[in-house]
């Protein structure tokens, strides 16, 4: 399932423009001083960013004027990519369908150096079952044989995300949809596994950095937490309604302790998926806010940055209307803040 991000199909380099897009480019939006300035303040190593970028109704807040879907998702990257506080972008639409090294390519190429991509692996990796859905055709209610299989993935997903994106690559998410995983701790080693198996090495130089995420909240526990310290992995901490607080996962997870920290800001808690797409369309605005996911989020990318090390936070419109401005409610919280200054240890 789609989990509400809809970026399925949304972008194709080379593929050919509707009519009257020829040739056109996307204008960025101009930001206030303040914007800029808001950027200049929030600490080193954090990465702001939303779950696609093709949405019309940016328009003036990301982009010049309105848009096409269809041209926002194949030449919109580049004018999102000037707004000050996106510094990051998900690709959704690898979780429906690996994308080859030139299509991760394409994107790094609209980006500039120090921008960071979070890439949804594909679902044929997280799913034990297929689901029954018509979308699957004869495999719809039937055993998926490349569940956690780190040979599939480490030939459709990993080698051409990283030859593809370079240095830009920044987190490989691993979503887990809700679904019947068996006797908790055994799936925990099967993961374990897994994790173990993928590639340490990026052909570009340096680890990659992958990322678990759940929808069952029983295997959030102890175990997984060492599994994925043991790998070098971290927890897609989320905000979603079926899983606890950002800042319960957090503790759970040992995501403090982590190499990076991750959070998707995924849905209202009072909200499904369809019924956010009603009442947030055309994302041009915040209308339900969440405060206390916005407050303990802030604490953990100061506590985590404060480490030295890189965060991630990727907000989807679903989240409280409109991801740009969650994003910058977001940034002025964390600006708001004094810095952490953790004790020297030497």
């Amino acid at each position: 399932m789609t989990d509400g991000d809809g970026q399925l199909g949304l972008f194709a380099p080379g593929e050919l423009p509707p009519a009257g897009d020829a040739g056109r480019a996307v204008g960025a939006a101009p930001q206030p001083p303040e914007v800029a300035a808001l950027a200049a303040r929030l600490p080193a190593g954090l990465y702001l960013g939303t779950s696609t970028w093709s949405f019309p109704g940016w328009a003036g807040l990301v982009y010049a004027r309105p848009e096409s879907t269809s041209l926002l998702a194949r030449r919109g990257l580049a004018a999102y990519a000037q707004h000050p506080l996106l510094g990051a972008a998900g690709i959704d639409r690898t979780h429906y369908e690996p994308l080859g090294a030139e299509d991760f390519a394409a994107y790094a190429a609209q980006v500039p150096r120090g921008f960071r991509f979070v890439v949804k692996a594909h679902e044929a990796l997280t799913v034990a079952r297929w689901p029954d859905h018509p979308r699957y055709g004869e495999r719809r209610g039937t055993v998926n044989p490349l569940f956690l299989d780190p040979a599939y993935a480490a030939e459709e997903v990993v080698g051409p995300t990283l030859a593809g994106l370079g240095e830009k690559a920044g987190v490989l998410v691993f979503q887990l949809a809700p679904q019947d995983l068996g006797v908790v701790d055994r799936f925990v080693d099967e993961l374990a596994a897994f994790l173990a198996a993928l590639p340490t090495v990026s052909p570009h130089g340096g680890r990659p950095l992958y990322a678990v995420e759940l929808r069952n909240r029983e295997v959030l526990g102890p175990r997984y937490a060492a599994a994925l310290a043991e790998a070098g992995a971290i927890h897609c901490v989320n905000r979603h309604p079926r899983m606890p607080d950002v800042a319960v996962q957090a503790r759970r997870a040992g995501a403090l302790d982590a190499p990076a920290f991750l959070c998707r800001w995924m849905l209202h808690p009072s909200q499904t998926y369809a019924s956010a797409e009603r009442r947030y369309a055309p994302y041009d605005r915040l209308v339900d806010e969440d405060p206390a996911t916005r407050r303990a989020l802030a604490g953990l990318v100061l506590a985590v940055t404060a480490r030295g090390r890189p965060a991630y936070v990727i907000a989807n419109n679903n989240a409280e209307g409109c991801s740009p401005l969650t994003l910058l409610r977001l940034a002025e919280e964390v600006a708001s803040r004094p810095a952490i200054v953790l004790p020297d240890t030497r």
